[in-house]
């Protein structure tokens, strides 16, 4: 039995297929409990620290490199959109939080933060990153074992 009702859900996405499915977890999950979705990417501080020049590269590469993240950026935000569209065919207020840092660190500081009232957070199994673990990615596992909120994984 639920003795605490589920009001806002944290959903980290990436656009990853695992962060999808973590995404229809969460919207079927919301339905039931008419909760809200915060849905939060958290682009990895190592892809900026690889794209950025070295103090000896020409202007060109540094132009580049912004035009690199801006990138990553516009693809999370589309991802993100995307997401929001599709809880709002389910009658789902969907919330967007984008930032750079350390995917689970920060969806754990999120998570703990007061103000958002996050009360379970949906993960997906693996997502985009390059460390494949046996059976859970490196981030999903980080969120588990930090989260003093529920977590719920989906493979």
């Amino acid at each position: 039995m639920i003795k605490k009702k589920v009001r806002n859900i944290l959903v980290p996405l990436d656009g990853s297929k695992n962060s999808i499915r973590g995404l229809d977890t969460a919207i079927y999950i919301a339905c039931k409990c008419h909760a809200i979705i915060i849905g939060i990417n958290v682009m990895p501080v190592s892809i900026y620290a690889a794209i950025q020049p070295a103090d000896f590269m020409p202007v060109y590469s540094t132009l580049q490199s912004y035009d690199i993240i801006k990138q990553f950026k516009k693809n999370a935000k589309s991802f993100l959109e995307s997401a929001k569209l599709k809880a709002a065919k389910q009658g789902i207020l969907f919330k967007i939080k984008m930032m750079q840092g350390q995917p689970g660190q920060d969806i754990i500081r999120v998570a703990h933060d007061k103000k958002n009232k996050i009360d379970l957070i949906v993960i997906g199994s693996r997502g985009r990153g390059s460390a494949k673990e046996l059976f859970f990615g490196s981030t999903s596992n980080y969120v588990i074992h930090r989260a003093n909120v529920p977590v719920v994984v989906v493979k």
